[in-house]
């Protein structure tokens, strides 16, 4: 969990959508900014935020290809670029709210309506080109759409979960060189480990002389250090 001021780590034994379910809870009423990782189909599309930054690559990757697979990717980063220019405005303030989703509607019809057309496009079973997976990278999109226009229907969200990306950045890299834990215990140990270096990063605090307070604090019963901050 990303916040301004504090990030929390809960690390988990595996990435299935029983880890996803225990971390959320089975009554979450909240909204879960994600990748399309299948460990989030149990929620409705309504309570997700896919995240742009992902579906931005993906339509880089289809622009790359030859043909069809060009001139489709083209069109629809021309639309994701019109879309986060409207929401550029927004966020400078140079639109309210209302112009913003009056302005972004028609652009989230045609980008739709372009992801319809490559599907209707089709091609043969079993086929293997890059052709076949522009289509199925479209499908997949347009199976999963309703999700990626959260951030025009609910103030606050936001259309990237860039801020996790970059909070997790560290962890992810440590995890590929330590090949994560086994045990819970190690979980646990970890997720602290994380929550206390990656919040003190973010509020620019020495993570040394955290420790250092924390320890004494232990050995002279004293008052330990908060991750909040003072102010």
């Amino acid at each position: 969990m990303v916040t301004p001021v504090v990030t929390v780590f809960l690390q988990g034994l595996s990435r299935s959508a029983a880890a996803a379910i225990e971390l959320l809870g089975n009554n979450f009423g909240g909204i879960v900014m994600s990748d399309r990782f299948s460990a989030y189909n149990h929620l409705p599309l309504e309570q997700r935020q896919l995240c742009w930054a992902h579906v931005i690559r993906d339509l880089t990757t289809i622009a790359e290809r030859s043909g069809a697979s060009a001139q489709f990717g083209a069109e629809l980063l021309i639309l994701q670029q019109e879309l986060f220019g409207q929401w550029h405005r927004y966020k400078d303030g140079t639109i309210d709210w209302p112009t913003l989703q009056q302005g972004c509607r028609p652009i989230r019809l045609a980008f739709v309506a372009t992801l319809q057309r490559v599907v209707e496009l089709d091609c043969q079973r079993g086929e293997r080109t890059p052709w076949a997976k522009t289509i199925g990278t479209c499908r997949q999109l347009l199976q999963v759409t309703d999700g990626l226009w959260t951030f025009l229907e609910i103030k606050g969200i936001e259309p990237t979960n860039n801020a996790a990306e970059r909070a997790l950045r560290t962890s992810v890299i440590q995890r590929k060189i330590s090949h994560g834990v086994q045990s819970r215990q190690g979980g646990i140990c970890r997720s602290r480990l994380l929550t206390v270096t990656t919040t003190l990063r973010q509020q620019g605090r020495d993570t040394w002389q955290f420790l250092e307070q924390a320890w004494i604090a232990h050995h002279r019963n004293g008052v330990m250090p908060s991750l909040l901050p003072d102010s």
